[in-house]
């Protein structure tokens, strides 16, 4: 639905008497709520829209819809009808959100806005003469024959947010005790480097391969429209932007010379660096962030190392006990290759064309990303610090139940001789559960030491996040604010990430059920 704007004082009929201006009225908002007429001052009363889409967020008030982009900032969306415990309604073309400012803009969803009046202030009565289904401790006064009805409610929505949403109504100064919580989840987070390899696997024509995360900038899915090159290698798609950039695509199908396909939905954009250069390697599919032990990496054989063109590919890793191999593509024997160079020339030469090459520039823009997991649960997408991630696998057709483990515990799992447990991530944050499938995937995060599995729906991408766009959630409920304490903004991409802090996921009181079952 549109975002249809309009101004409280817009909605002043010329023709009522009540649309009084004179310094000894005051103006309010009239709306109907669940066949009950209210009023609000018009003074905190920013804007009327039209009700938004809305990004869902765990563990927040029933009465929060979610939350919406209101040009560049994010706005929480409540329904009234839940707050009264009135039976919730579909919306239609009467329904609208006030936005009204409460030491922050929020977004109250209302059945239909009916008209500013102007009331004089002895008009005003005492709510203790009337008894409703609304709390009158929400009421700062009624107005009889106003606007056309009998008696108008007028609320107080400072007190309205005290209850339910009391963290949100106090938000007030809290902006920097997130950021400050979000940096000290980070630190709780971070592990010591150790002597294994972290890989992101892909496959390509049934074959299994891996690259070096370190080396791995962002992975994206296939844009709508690639630019062709022209005069370029078979091997090499075109180009497409990625912020504000040309990046070449170069398929490893063809460069390895193997059959062609068409993209397909699943097929993804690995963004491989090397120093300030970048090229869009483009595979069927992403399957698992792996951590090896390089006692399992082995170089490749002698007798099959290619020279010259093909020479990307100089280490193996052996998984489960040996049935798996993964080939290691090396970035720098990547870039060596004669058509990525040309490709990145040819990327060159138009980007000087367009006077674009700031390499200075990108350098400092990357400096200034975030790097982040994006999965998703349900309709929504949220996202972790690629740093926190430890690995991602597949889920197992089968989950060992162990007895008297923690509630939030589905199983557990072998992961190369070591017993993780698994938590569904779906069930943690109180969303609905659904049967088990193969875009299901297990991130692993280090938790107070303790190596633990959460499943997700599916992992998309893995984006880079200019820190401007990443800001402070609101403040919803205590552990929501703790769990899911910032959010990527994404507003050109119309796309909201909420932002989740491992560290916080696990319960204390779980954390030493946890420690157990790993031992």
């Amino acid at each position: 639905m549109a975002n249809e704007t309009s101004s409280p004082a817009a909605l002043a009929q010329p023709g009522d008497t009540q649309d009084v201006q004179e310094a000894d009225t005051c103006q309010y908002v009239t709306f109907q709520t669940g066949g009950e007429v209210f009023a609000v001052e018009m003074a905190p009363v920013l804007e009327i829209i039209r009700v938004p889409d809305v990004v869902r967020v765990p563990l927040a008030p029933a009465a929060l819809d979610g939350l919406s982009n209101l040009r560049g900032k994010i706005l929480p969306i409540i329904s009234l009808r839940h707050v009264f415990g009135f039976a919730r309604s579909e919306h239609d073309d009467s329904t609208r959100a006030l936005v009204i400012d409460i030491g922050q803009p929020l977004g109250f969803v209302v059945d239909r806005v009916t008209s500013v009046v102007g009331v004089e202030p002895g008009r005003v009565e005492s709510v203790d003469s009337i008894r409703s289904s609304i709390d009158t401790d929400l009421l700062t006064g009624i107005i009889k024959d106003v606007g056309g009805y009998p008696m108008v409610m007028v609320l107080d929505f400072q007190k309205l947010m005290s209850g339910e949403f009391q963290a949100l109504a106090s938000l007030g100064g809290d902006a920097a005790n997130l950021v400050h919580l979000a940096a000290q989840a980070d630190a709780e987070a971070a592990e010591e480097e150790s002597d294994e390899l972290q890989l992101v696997s892909f496959d390509v024509a049934g074959q299994e391969y891996a690259i070096a995360i370190e080396d791995v900038q962002e992975i994206v899915q296939l844009p709508e429209h690639i630019v062709s090159i022209p005069r370029a290698e078979p091997h090499v798609l075109g180009v497409m932007t990625l912020r504000q950039r040309l990046l070449p695509l170069v398929s490893l199908r063809t460069l390895f010379g193997l059959p062609a396909q068409a993209e397909q939905e699943h097929s993804r954009i690995v963004v491989v660096a090397l120093g300030s250069a970048s090229v869009g390697v483009v595979m069927d599919n992403v399957n698992e962030v792996l951590r090896v032990p390089r006692a399992q990496v082995d170089d490749m054989p002698g007798l099959l190392v290619r020279e010259g063109q093909m020479a990307e590919i100089d280490r193996i890793c052996r998984l489960d006990g040996g049935k798996r191999l993964v080939s290691i593509i090396t970035a720098a024997n990547l870039f060596d290759h004669a058509y990525i160079r040309e490709a990145l020339k040819n990327v060159e030469l138009l980007s000087d064309q367009a006077g674009d090459g700031q390499p200075d520039t990108l350098d400092d823009e990357i400096d200034d990303d975030e790097q982040v997991v994006v999965f998703r649960l349900a309709r929504e997408e949220f996202g972790v610090s690629i740093e926190s991630v430890q690995e991602i696998v597949r889920v197992p057709e089968q989950l060992m139940h162990v007895p008297k483990a923690p509630a939030c515990v589905e199983g557990v799992i072998n992961l190369r001789g070591t017993v993780l447990p698994v938590v569904d991530l779906r069930r943690r944050l109180g969303l609905d559960s659904i049967e088990r499938n193969e875009s299901q995937r297990v991130m692993v995060f280090l938790i107070a030491g303790v190596c633990t599995g959460f499943i997700v729906d599916s992992v998309a991408e893995v984006l880079r996040i200019h820190k401007s766009a990443i800001e402070p959630a609101p403040r919803l409920s205590d552990e929501q604010a703790k769990l899911l304490a910032r959010m990527a903004n994404l507003e050109k991409q119309k796309r909201m990430v909420q932002l989740i802090e491992p560290a916080h996921l696990l319960a204390p009181q779980d954390l030493e059920g946890m420690a157990n079952l790993a031992a």
